[in-house]
């Protein structure tokens, strides 16, 4: 392909640099003309976001005949140096608020069900710690991060034990008494201060990392080069820092995206602008030079997994013209937590039928009250969201679980599938001719609706990161985008590739997605 002068900019420039790079704006090849052009006896590192995209990069930068480039990501890094060298077991699923209890033997303070929302906020403390650049536990201060009134309320109350539990957890984590999870070994890594044998360090997804990783990148003696994308910032919930605001290296643009035409671009402009209302945001430009193709891949998109649950079953419910259907992500991942409690474990307490609960914490609740009152005390969104869930759809749920599981096509028959449902955090990074957005994400006026209640007291980094996730689904498309006429921005009203959907979004319900939207 012809490289841009953005392109030709970055890959003849020399010493530290981070690169801004809007959606589509090949960002992968620029990187790989950038390590082509490096000396050729040089070591290079590229640090890649998650396995998949390690897997991924590795083909590319092997087919380009790159030999000299390693990748890695920042716990396979880690992996090798701690694990291998101190024998430590990994518990890779984490643990689960109920273990932590009875690891610890933590007893509650005369609070309902007080022993699991203290070990679940021991559980974010450890994660907050984990991720974090500080040398100890008592550096931090958890309370920065915990938002809702109630959960700050109960955390003050027993601050010092919940700090002094988490250190202790740690403790046994370092002693090899309990298997370790990943987030303890990368950070034991950080805290060694480990040289890594490279001339250049390629930091991809750089709005993402751990302030960890970036701690161990910055100490690094080689040419360092940040990859990323300031509004694509979507994991700030794990802890992740932007690390392209957090350095002062010179700053390269890629404004241009292959991905979309202009029509999209200027819709992803106008959604960014959003940001006015509550930081001082400089609007950018982008410019689009997607080539308009056949629609051949169609994407739902949701921001959240209720959203996304609730659209499938409205698609794939006595629907019988959709065959095949595909989930980004592990389909069984939608009815679980990261903690593994089941949805079904939910739909158990609802029914009251506590010999069928198999997770120890939902098997501790008397009834749904008492599961609503633990939410309130812990913000536990993934539970709050199986909740909603069992309330809309009670015992149809195995039923429709059944059906989707269904049409369900393997991951090495995705291409088969006539509707791809995702949500904006499993599809990051991924591309679809036709996307479809859920209306569960951030609207202008429900922007000024929460600043108006929250005042000075809003939650500016939060309202961010719900801007950021808009931006990132309608960035998604390649063709065309078909969206809520609530979260369109009215500039974008006229624009050809953008359908308006009804509020209530009859006109899903009545065609079949591959009838909806398109317009050439």
């Amino acid at each position: 392909m012809e490289l841009t002068q953005e392109q030709l900019n970055i890959i003849t420039s020399s010493g530290d640099i981070k690169i801004n790079a809007v959606a589509g704006s090949g960002k992968t090849t620029t990187i790989i003309e950038y390590a082509k052009t490096r000396p050729a006896h040089s070591r290079i590192l590229y640090l890649a976001f998650n396995k998949s995209v390690k897997l991924d990069a590795a083909r590319k930068f092997k087919a380009c005949g790159l030999s000299n480039v390693k990748v890695e990501t920042a716990h396979s890094l880690a992996y090798k140096k701690i694990i291998f060298r101190d024998g430590y077991t990994v518990n890779p699923h984490g643990y689960k608020t109920h273990e932590i209890a009875d690891l610890l033997e933590i007893a509650g303070r005369g609070e309902k069900h007080g022993k699991y929302i203290i070990a679940n906020h021991i559980n974010k403390f450890i994660s907050y710690f984990c991720n974090s650049n500080e040398p100890n536990i008592y550096s931090l201060d958890y309370l920065d991060v915990v938002t809702d009134s109630k959960a700050r309320a109960f955390v003050k109350t027993c601050y010092e034990y919940i700090q002094n539990q988490a250190a202790d957890f740690i403790q046994k984590m370092e002693d090899g008494v309990i298997p370790v999870t990943h987030d303890f070994y990368l950070k034991k890594f950080q805290l060694e201060h480990p040289r890594l044998p490279y001339d250049y360090i390629l930091f991809d997804e750089g709005q993402d990392a751990s302030a960890a990783m970036l701690d161990v990148f910055l100490r690094q003696r080689a040419t360092k080069v940040i990859v990323g994308d300031t509004h694509q910032q979507i994991y700030g919930w794990r802890y992740a820092v932007n690390s392209l605001e957090k350095t002062d290296f010179r700053q390269f643009h890629l404004s241009t995206s292959f991905r979309f035409g202009q029509d999209i671009a200027a819709l992803a402009e106008e959604v960014l602008k959003y940001k006015t209302h509550f930081t001082a945001y400089e609007p950018i430009a982008i410019t689009g030079k997607g080539k308009e193709e056949k629609v051949k891949t169609i994407a739902v998109i949701a921001r959240t997994n209720l959203g996304l649950l609730l659209r499938a079953i409205e698609y794939i419910i006595d629907r019988d013209d959709i065959k095949h259907v595909y989930f980004e992500g592990n389909l069984n991942s939608y009815a679980y937590a990261d903690d593994g409690t089941s949805l079904y474990d939910v739909l158990n307490l609802f029914n009251k039928k506590h010999h069928l609960i198999r997770d120890s914490l939902v098997k501790q609740m008397t009834d749904i009250a008492d599961l609503e009152e633990y939410i309130e005390h812990t913000e536990d969104i993934q539970l709050a969201t199986m909740l909603e869930i069992v309330k809309e759809h009670g015992n149809d749920i195995p039923g429709i679980i059944r059906k989707i599981k269904s049409k369900h096509v393997a991951n090495e028959e995705k291409d088969k599938a006539q509707v791809i449902f995702s949500t904006v955090h499993r599809c990051k990074g991924m591309e679809y001719d036709h996307i479809i957005l859920v209306d569960d994400f951030i609207t202008e006026e429900r922007l000024k609706k929460n600043i108006k209640e929250h005042g000075e007291k809003v939650n500016t980094q939060k309202l961010n990161e719900e801007v950021n996730l808009l931006y990132v689904a309608v960035t998604r498309t390649r063709n065309i985008i078909q969206i809520p006429d609530l979260m369109i921005p009215a500039t974008c009203k006229t624009s050809p590739n953008i359908t308006i959907v009804a509020t209530d979004d009859e006109e899903l319900k009545e065609k079949s997605p591959l009838q909806l939207g398109i317009k050439k």
